[in-house]
């Protein structure tokens, strides 16, 4: 009976089916941003296969353009020859009417006569001479007429299919906006949720606080001057802030590559005193990953946290009272897309 009460008093161990199923919800986001990632590559895959498509068409389309204009000048050089020779075969007309007239004025004279016939023998082997060169400049230009069709044809199919090309991608653009539109909605969403819990656990408090898009900290609250190693009591907030992320991740869809970016600022005084960073950049870095360090701790998946150092350069008050060094130094959490 006392071995029964002892074993009875010895506690289940929860740990190892807990870290399973932590083990497999890391490995499933993992493979689920996998797929994503994938979609995101075949999708600029597609969308850069559609640009090289789209560029092949426009050359084609300026190599036709250039060609019908080249055609086109050729029928208006053609055009002007014919116009010329008919110009001349008109003069030869008159002439051979004038000539007419002369022959038949001096008729009488069987010389001038047989001399005149013989003029105007050579006059019509002219005009036939010219009739010839006119045929075979019009069977040029009807040639010419329809090279000029067929180029007008093809240069019509080939800005219908650029007019499709450019409708595909126009669609593919649309789409893809409204997808990203909807992610970025939904991360807004959920950024909404996550300080709305924040501001109820923390409460109203000066060094704490939410500015815009960002969860607002006062140095002091995690760290003292120029150091970078996380104060005992800052445990409490962070655990608090820890918590408040992870019950907003288990409510954000895994195909949303949402991040939670730790940014660290100073003021623009220099460190200094013993173990001082080389530089206010050096120590707002360190801060910000001190931070994200203990909150890696508390199960906040390492992909999920970035940290930044913006040193100095990003001061939200430019004055040089203590109040306003002290609103400079801070540590700024916001949540937001990769």
């Amino acid at each position: 009976m006392a071995g029964l009460r002892a074993a009875r008093r010895t506690p289940l161990n929860y740990w190892p089916g807990f870290v399973d199923a932590l083990s497999t919800l890391v490995l499933s986001i993992i493979f689920l941003l996998s797929i994503f990632m994938l979609g995101q590559f075949f999708l600029a895959r597609e969308i850069t296969g559609r640009d090289s498509v789209l560029e092949r068409l426009n050359r084609q389309l300026a190599e036709l353009t250039d060609l019908l204009a080249l055609e086109r000048s050729k029928s208006r050089d053609l055009t002007e020859n014919v116009e010329s020779l008919r110009t001349t075969i008109r003069a030869d007309a008159a002439e051979r009417g004038r000539l007419q007239a002369e022959i038949d004025r001096k008729a009488a004279s069987e010389g001038r006569a047989g001399a005149a016939d013989a003029e105007l023998a050579k006059e019509r082997a002219v005009t036939a001479r010219a009739q010839s060169t006119i045929d075979l400049l019009n069977q040029q230009i009807a040639a010419m007429r329809r090279q000029l069709a067929a180029l007008e044809d093809a240069l019509a199919a080939s800005e219908s299919r650029d007019r499709e090309s450019q409708a595909r991608i126009a669609d593919l653009g649309s789409r893809l906006n409204v997808a990203l539109a909807q992610r970025v909605q939904e991360l807004a969403r959920y950024r909404s949720d996550f300080f709305g819990r924040l501001r109820q656990i923390l409460g109203n408090r000066n060094d704490i606080r939410i500015v815009g898009d960002r969860f607002v900290l006062q140095s002091e609250v995690l760290f003292a001057a120029g150091r970078a190693e996380l104060k005992p009591e800052a445990s409490g907030e962070l655990d608090r802030i820890a918590a408040v992320i992870l019950a907003v991740a288990r409510d954000i869809p895994p195909d949303i590559p949402w991040i939670l970016r730790v940014d660290g600022h100073t003021d623009i005084r220099p460190v200094s005193g013993a173990g001082a960073f080389p530089s206010n950049w050096a120590l707002s870095a360190a801060r910000a990953i001190a931070v994200v360090q203990y909150l890696m701790e508390k199960g906040i998946p390492a992909q999920r946290l970035a940290a930044a150092g913006f040193g100095e350069f990003q001061p939200i008050d430019l004055a040089t009272t203590d109040e306003a060094y002290a609103r400079n130094r801070r540590i700024e959490l916001k949540l937001t897309e990769r």
